[in-house]
């Protein structure tokens, strides 16, 4: 199963940020990391992923470099301070709510009420 662009409004940002934890990618490699992190199921079109890491550049959650490799300009990315505390909070609520998602979808079914 592949997950739409669609299907992840509202998460990718937060996806980004995960894949830049490890320390600076150029645009090409966090979209990648995102595709084999998750097994191929996030697998975006580059129309998705580089709007997405402009908005946070936008937002100063990231932090954007030009440089040259192979006599190709390439951007790289960063996490700033700010992106790194979004994280964090993103991955606590995160948690919060697949517990209790999970919650509810691993209770008995409710008795019907009338």
């Amino acid at each position: 199963m592949k997950a739409e662009a669609q299907t992840l409004k509202g998460h990718l940002d937060v996806l980004l940020l995960a894949a830049l934890e490890g320390g600076p990618q150029h645009g090409y490699a966090v979209k990648e990391a995102l595709r084999e992190g998750s097994d191929g199921r996030f697998d975006l079109p580059t129309g998705t992923v580089y709007p997405a890491l402009h908005r946070l550049e936008a937002a100063g959650l990231i932090n954007g470099t030009w440089s040259h490799h192979d006599g190709r300009r390439r951007r790289t990315y960063q996490l700033t301070e700010a992106g790194q505390r979004r994280l964090a909070g993103e991955r606590v609520n995160w948690r919060e709510f697949a517990a209790a998602v999970t919650t509810l979808l691993d209770r008995p079914p409710w008795p019907a009420t009338g």
